[in-house]
């Protein structure tokens, strides 16, 4: 892993050198558009060899457009872990299926760590309300820190119910690890809530995605093309956790004075207490 997160460095400084800095290589990721554009197609219009041929190539295209902003390289190290869960879900058998869970648990993973490096701890994107000069910013941090237990509380009740609706459906050998990967994701998306907007969307859309794939898993009714379905709102969190995180490591590299900075054990551990304190009778 060390050795190719060092290749994934290389690449981008590569990248920076080629293209300009971040700020001044802002054109938007046309490949990805136009090969998301093509696999959603496909979906729709039943094209399964294109459908199976373009999913492959769809994360490397956006980690190219991060790594052509200068973004980190954990980001784009994140969406290359799901190219490699995209390619492990599209092979039959439960063994590559939970193999594609896990790398896409590693880039849940990596999230985690951008968020709290690149995160403000009001969930506002970075922004650093320490100098905002008026107002009791003492009160104003015991207000975010009761606001950020409620919404992980209601994100940890939202796991525990999916997984108590779903479990009864699910094979026996993937109910574990797919409750155990529902609660990594859930923390992802609760912890993209202070990396801005965009990530936040993009949280909720992961959440969503795989929801799809779980009830599906759980027999479960399906909308119509699940499939394209499920894809849609994949292609759009991995772009919008992108393009939330860009925007936050550009807002922090930028400021003269970064927030305080949280421990990715800090993210996961505020969501972890307020997801067994949901659960508790």
């Amino acid at each position: 892993m060390r050795a190719f997160r060092r290749t994934v460095h290389r690449a981008s400084r590569t990248f920076r050198a080629f293209h300009g800095s971040s700020r001044t290589s802002r054109r938007p990721p046309l490949a990805f558009a136009a090969a998301a554009g093509v696999h959603l197609g496909a979906l729709a219009g039943g094209a399964a060899p294109v459908a199976r041929a373009t999913k492959p190539v769809l994360m490397p295209l956006l980690a190219e457009y991060v790594l052509r902003r200068g973004g980190p390289p954990t980001l784009a190290l994140a969406l290359l872990l799901g190219c490699a869960g995209d390619t492990l879900l599209q092979v039959a058998g439960e063994l590559p299926f939970l193999l594609g869970m896990a790398a896409f648990a590693a880039g849940h993973g990596c999230y985690l760590a951008l968020f709290a490096r690149h995160g403000g701890r009001g969930g506002d994107g970075g922004g650093d309300r320490r100098g905002d000069g008026g107002g009791d910013r003492r009160g104003d941090g015991s207000r975010d820190r009761a606001a950020s237990r409620r919404i992980a509380a209601g994100y940890a009740a939202a796991w525990a119910g999916t997984t108590a609706l779903l479990w009864p459906g699910l094979p026996a050998g993937l109910r574990p690890p797919v409750a155990l990967y529902g609660l990594l994701l859930t923390a992802t998306a609760f912890g993209a809530l202070r990396t801005g907007r965009r990530a936040a969307a993009g949280g909720a859309l992961f959440l969503l995605s795989d929801g799809l794939i779980a009830s599906g898993l759980a027999g479960r009714p399906q909308p119509p093309a699940p499939q394209f379905w499920i894809m849609l709102t994949y292609l759009g969190a991995q772009y919008l956790l992108a393009e939330g995180v860009l925007e936050a490591a550009d807002s922090t590299e930028g400021a003269r004075h970064r927030p305080d900075p949280l421990r990715v054990s800090d993210v996961v551990r505020q969501f972890f207490t307020a997801a067994r304190a949901s659960t508790m009778p």
